[in-house]
């Protein structure tokens, strides 16, 4: 089973970026969406963004217009590039395909992303 590792996160201050990669241990080629989902203190895992195999994405309200997902199927990857932060952002991030996907389910460690001054 195909498994994720998360990296990128880190301390930024409001209006920061930061941009996260998730490398998956094997080829995500047949894994036709794949997502970044996150996860606040206290509250529920949440999906944040989706992308297609063809590069088609979606975005949740909250992120929309400040985020970017992306992929490399040639080197397993994907990318979330993360602009003008808020504190709401705060959150572990985890990549994983998209509900229904192949391999969905097997979540990785996350990384962590703090927005504070």
């Amino acid at each position: 089973q195909v498994q994720f590792v998360e990296s990128g996160g880190g301390l930024v201050q409001p209006g920061g970026s930061l941009r996260l990669f998730c490398a998956a241990s094997r080829s995500i080629f047949s894994i036709y969406t794949m997502a970044w989902y996150r996860q606040a203190p206290g509250k529920q895992r949440e999906l944040v963004a989706t992308i297609t195999r063809a590069g088609s994405a979606t975005y949740t309200k909250p992120v929309k217009d400040r985020f970017t997902i992306s992929r490399d199927d040639a080197e397993n990857t994907v990318y979330l590039q993360m602009n003008s932060l808020t504190s709401e952002a705060t959150a572990v991030y985890y990549c994983n395909p998209a509900v229904g996907q192949p391999g969905f389910g097997s979540w990785g460690q996350g990384t962590q992303v703090t927005v504070s001054s």
